[in-house]
């Protein structure tokens, strides 16, 4: 008996050795699996491993999924792979295809948020360009735990995300995201600035509200300090703000020219019926809109007028200010004929 059972065990151990041979040749042999060219697939937020392969497969990075899968599986590790956009090079063997995959770096989108959006229209913007959408994120900036995390005591972030050029990662959530920007605007609001924000009498709050209107009403860093003492003149003399912009925000939707019956927009905001400033910031102003509001220029104005040319007319009186008008509202016509 002995002898028989010899054969059968050498068998044994050589299907084994075959089998491990062929396992090793299938995790290492290069371009076994991958394909011949660089290939791009995007692996989003939620897919698990197995449709991961499944979606390597489909855009041709692969040419059968489940060599990867008993790979991946097999490993333990390297089959957690984040979301992002990737391009597999070619000729990869399964087990340098999965660390890859699993050791790339996050995919990055180059992003730029101008100054004077809303969060509708960051939403928008980021929507556009991440993985994410824009109600998930609109959700995100009025979360009272996202807001309670990132000091924000309102019932949004209008206001705190802070314009500029950033590199955000193509998977980052709505939260992580908005909390980025929220910590730009952090940064750049340094002591020497809350220094100068207290001792005018302004809240962090109450400081972004009136420069988002200053950002709302011109787009001129250089004309930013004298809109920003018109309405502190006003506030000084207990005059409404009457600033249009936050009629555009009560109303809501696209910005539009405002009618005349528009300025009774039954809406906290609006700063023709209300006294003092609007609840919160109706945009999310920058750097020079900030500044603007706590170094603001001398002056007596109390009233300004578009010019029609991108700037502003300003003015001190009634009278001034009605010869204003009377100048815009030439420059639109000759401008129409």
């Amino acid at each position: 008996m002995a002898s028989l059972s010899r054969p059968f065990g050498t068998l044994f151990a050589a299907l084994l050795l075959m089998a491990a041979a062929a396992f090793c040749g299938m995790l290492f042999i290069p371009g076994l699996n991958t394909a011949d060219r660089p290939t791009g697939f995007t692996v989003h937020r939620g897919m698990g491993f197995m449709e991961i392969a499944g979606e390597m497969q489909r855009k041709g990075a692969i040419r059968n999924q489940w060599q990867t899968i008993i790979a991946g599986r097999a490993i333990p590790g390297l089959h957690n792979i984040k979301p992002g956009r990737y391009t597999v090079p070619p000729g990869l063997s399964n087990y340098r295809l999965l660390r890859y995959l699993h050791t790339h770096p996050q995919d990055e989108v180059r992003v730029t948020i101008p100054e004077g959006l809303e969060l509708r229209e960051i939403a928008r913007l980021l929507s556009s360009k991440l993985d994410m959408d824009s109600a998930g994120f609109m959700a995100a900036v009025r979360d009272p735990a996202f807001l309670g995390n990132n000091g924000i005591s309102d019932s949004s972030a209008e206001g705190y995300l802070f314009p500029g050029t950033y590199n955000f990662a193509w998977s980052d959530t709505p939260k992580e995201a908005a909390g980025f920007l929220v910590r730009q605007f952090r940064k750049f609001y340094s002591d020497s600035l809350k220094s100068i924000a207290a001792s005018k009498g302004f809240t962090e709050k109450s400081l972004l509200t009136l420069a988002s209107i200053v950002e709302a009403e011109t787009p001129l860093d250089e004309e930013k300090p004298v809109v920003a003492s018109v309405y502190l003149n006003r506030l000084k003399k207990n005059m409404r703000l009457q600033a249009d912009p936050t009629v555009q925000y009560a109303l809501g939707g696209e910005d539009r020219l405002l009618y005349y019956k528009d300025l009774a927009v039954d809406s906290p905001y609006n700063t023709y019926l209300h006294p003092g400033l609007p609840p919160g910031p109706i945009c999310n102003p920058g750097a020079a809109s900030i500044k603007a509001v706590l170094n603001p220029a001398e002056t007596g104005y109390l009233y300004f007028v578009a010019t029609g040319k991108g700037g502003h007319y300003f003015a001190s009186t009634l009278a001034g200010h009605a010869e204003n008008v009377r100048k815009y509202r030439e420059a639109r016509k000759s401008a129409t004929e």
